[in-house]
């Protein structure tokens, strides 16, 4: 899923006012320094050889072009803020939301929703589950079913699954008697809308992190 990063409304009073407040007067000190050491310059150069008036020319449109540069830096920095602020400030609505991935689903004695996307050859299909160790507490023939299905908690030896985290996968035989395993689509709560390294992050109840690109679809619990 592709998330859209928008510009919130307060983007241009608060950089606006960050610029203001933080790189002007640094700037503008540091224009007044060099206009006093090209004052002394010119004060103080050979009256027989002096200071061509096109090298005075250089030395104050690099400056200016110094200026600019850090002008343009606040600039490119307040907005990246203004977009990470913007990306957070619509996923903050995903907050309590299912969202549909392969990650490691929450159990707590609630049944997990899941959406199995069953190759049309297939001839045969089984659920297969684990729990955070990677060992299998669940085998289960859904050959035939289609959309979302539930899983109860259920396991092998007839008792109920603790409450944890569970992955699940298809055993998948087609009609040439080939067998691939295929991962499964789960919906677990959104719990934490973050960033990290610029990147939009979903902290799921399983303990999971997910990347927000990796959600295939949303629900409400």
């Amino acid at each position: 899923m592709e998330i859209s990063n928008t510009l919130p409304p307060a983007y241009s009073a608060s950089s606006d006012t960050s610029q203001k407040t933080s790189s002007d007067p640094a700037i503008s000190s540091d224009f007044e320094t060099f206009l006093r050491m090209l004052t002394a310059q010119m004060q103080n150069q050979d009256p027989l050889n002096p200071v061509d008036s096109t090298d005075y020319a250089t030395q104050l449109a690099t400056f200016s072009s110094v200026e600019q540069q850090v002008l343009s830096n606040d600039l490119l920095r307040n907005i990246s803020t203004a977009l990470d602020a913007g990306g957070l400030s619509q996923l903050s609505g995903w907050v309590g939301m299912e969202a549909l991935s392969t990650a490691p689903a929450h159990f707590s004695g609630t049944p997990i929703s899941l959406r199995p996307e069953i190759p049309a050859d297939a001839a045969k299909t089984e659920l297969v589950v684990k729990d955070g160790s990677g060992a299998v507490v669940e085998r289960q023939n859904i050959t035939g079913e289609t959309g979302v299905i539930e899983w109860s908690g259920s396991t092998i030896n007839g008792n109920q699954a603790a409450t944890g985290s569970y992955s699940f996968e298809l055993s998948v035989t087609s009609k040439d008697g080939e067998t691939e395993v295929l991962p499964v689509p789960t919906y677990d709560r959104i719990v934490e809308a973050r960033t990290v390294a610029g990147t939009l992050v979903l902290g799921l109840e399983s303990g999971t992190d997910i990347s927000a690109d990796d959600v295939a679809a949303l629900r409400s619990t």
